[in-house]
């Protein structure tokens, strides 16, 4: 009798070129949220910590505030799930806050960072 490996170690079912086309749609839905307190979008800010796309095109991105007391804490998962919903063939998107390891502006991209004079 032999064993077959768990599907969790299959390659993924989407096509590599699908993936990496649907990679750069997330990336610029992601571009399109913004803290409302910070002239720059959520995704140079490096406030996205971690998306997953499963073979069933469900998305489960875990991102981050810049503070944990951000006033828009329990709008800003909506406004992510809204962004990538908008991608045509996701079957859905789940955003969960993690605040490990806590934001800084070390994570912040380089045109982040110029947006903001922070050079």
């Amino acid at each position: 009798m032999t064993e077959t490996a768990p599907e969790t170690q299959a390659p993924s079912a989407i096509p590599q070129a699908e993936l990496d086309a649907l990679t750069d749609r997330l990336v610029e839905q992601l571009k399109t949220v913004f803290d409302p307190e910070i002239p720059v979008d959520i995704y140079e800010l490096g406030l996205i910590y971690k998306v997953d796309v499963s073979d069933d095109k469900e998305v489960k991105i875990d991102m981050t505030l810049t503070a944990p007391g951000c006033p828009v804490a329990g709008e800003m998962p909506g406004w992510v799930e809204d962004a990538v919903m908008e991608i045509p063939g996701l079957k859905s998107c789940t955003v969960d806050l993690v605040f490990d390891p806590p934001w800084d502006p070390s994570r912040m991209s380089d045109e982040a960072k110029l947006q903001l004079n922070m050079f």
